[in-house]
């Protein structure tokens, strides 16, 4: 006395375990693509800012090793030689500048007193 089951439960019964497993696939995709394409979690400890800061210390030291044992004192003497005499014949230039200018601010100075008068309105100082 075993009840017949209708074919199309049957199959339906038969393909159950099947779709339990697509749709627990398609669960774990989702979630695997979600966690892909989430950023990943900023951990700020104060360590690392401890850190940054020590790095920071550190690749300050190595440049200026660099500096000091890489480029040979005689460039450095030579640069600064060359530096101070640009500098030399700009100062003379400025200087020059300077005297043209004051020169050119005392004629102009004279000139405008010259044609001035001290004395009395209409009394022509030419005369």
């Amino acid at each position: 006395m075993v009840p017949e089951i209708p074919p199309p439960l049957a199959a339906a019964l038969a393909d159950a375990p099947l779709a339990l497993v697509l749709v627990w696939l398609v669960l774990q995709m989702r979630r695997d693509l979600a966690v892909r394409d989430a950023p990943p979690p900023v951990i700020q400890a104060p360590d690392a800012q401890r850190s940054s800061d020590t790095a920071r210390e550190e690749l300050a030291a190595f440049k200026l090793e660099v500096a000091r044992t890489y480029v040979p004192l005689s460039l450095i003497r030579d640069l600064d030689a060359r530096l101070t005499q640009q500098l030399g014949r700009l100062e003379e230039k400025l200087d020059e500048v300077s005297r043209a200018a004051t020169a050119a601010a005392a004629v102009s100075a004279h000139r405008v007193s010259v044609g001035r008068s001290i004395g009395f309105r209409g009394v022509d100082p030419q005369a």
